[in-house]
């Protein structure tokens, strides 16, 4: 079941902007700034915590080579990549305050947060970011949550994704494209399939669930991730449950091509991923 609306390679012109979801808390800390860039909401209205899997069943990697990544990872198998790329420029860059100062007039579209994206609605990525990053209501179906995801000419943006440095396996003889996205604590994409692609965190922590390409996931193409780890995840059997993991701010998980994934920020969350054609 692959999403709709490819990005573009790095570098074209027009660029497209894939931004995977919505919704966070109201109220914002400035006292965070440095460490969250500002995304993280607390007080009246945050969102109740959505813990981390028990233990992460993706292999981190800190030291791995071009040809061991080949043979063990690429069209096998995830993992969780660390400290390969030095990102320090593009996390700054990314803060609350510095993206609505460079982008906050410009246009998004947003895509509704199902499994199949169908409804789309344009607004300025301030009013977004100021209006509609609200707690993620576990009881709302997925073509009822509005998420910022693609479609857009974003080749103005190209002033900030020029200091973003993809992970070094990235191309695999083969063209990449870039996905970036600002997502609210409690969002996240059902689960799909499309080609493989890296997923780095800038901001915050997005919690992976995972099945190999022959295994298809139990759940319902409407239902948002929250909801099916609600309702779902409890009643499966530990040979029936994805492999699971939590990637931190600074990390980078490899996915290979046409394996099932869905995802659920924990916090508010900034990250970019890279797409492999």
């Amino acid at each position: 079941m692959p999403r709709s609306g490819g990005p573009m390679a790095p570098g074209a012109r027009p660029l497209w902007l894939l931004a995977l979801w919505t919704l966070a808390g109201p109220a914002r800390s400035g006292a965070a700034e440095a460490g969250d860039g500002g995304w993280q909401r607390r007080g009246p209205g945050a969102p109740a915590a959505v813990p981390e899997e028990e233990r992460c069943a993706v292999e981190r990697r800190s030291d791995l080579s071009y040809s061991e990544f080949v043979q063990h990872y690429a069209f096998s198998r995830p993992v969780v990549l660390q400290g390969l790329t030095d990102n320090s420029r593009f996390r700054a860059l990314c803060s609350r305050e510095r993206l609505l100062a460079s982008f906050g007039e410009r246009v998004v579209r947003l895509s509704t947060a199902n499994t199949y994206s169908y409804r789309k609605v344009d607004l300025p990525f301030r009013e977004y970011v100021e209006h509609l990053l609200h707690p993620q209501d576990p009881t709302a179906l997925g073509n009822d949550t509005l998420y910022f995801f693609g479609d857009n000419n974003f080749s103005e943006w190209a002033s900030l994704f020029q200091h973003y440095s993809p992970p070094p396996f990235s191309l695999l003889g083969t063209t990449a494209a870039y996905s970036f996205g600002v997502a609210g604590a409690g969002s996240g994409v059902p689960f799909h399939w499309h080609g493989p692609g890296f997923s780095e965190v800038i901001y915050g922590r997005k919690r992976w669930f995972l099945y190999p390409p022959a295994k298809t996931p139990e759940f319902h193409p409407n239902r948002t991730t929250l909801a099916w780890l609600r309702d779902v995840y409890p009643a499966l059997a530990p040979s029936t449950r994805p492999l699971e993991c939590t990637v931190r701010a600074g990390e980078v998980l490899y996915f290979p091509d046409r394996w099932w994934h869905a995802t659920l920020n924990l916090d508010p969350s900034v990250f970019i991923s890279t797409f492999l054609s």
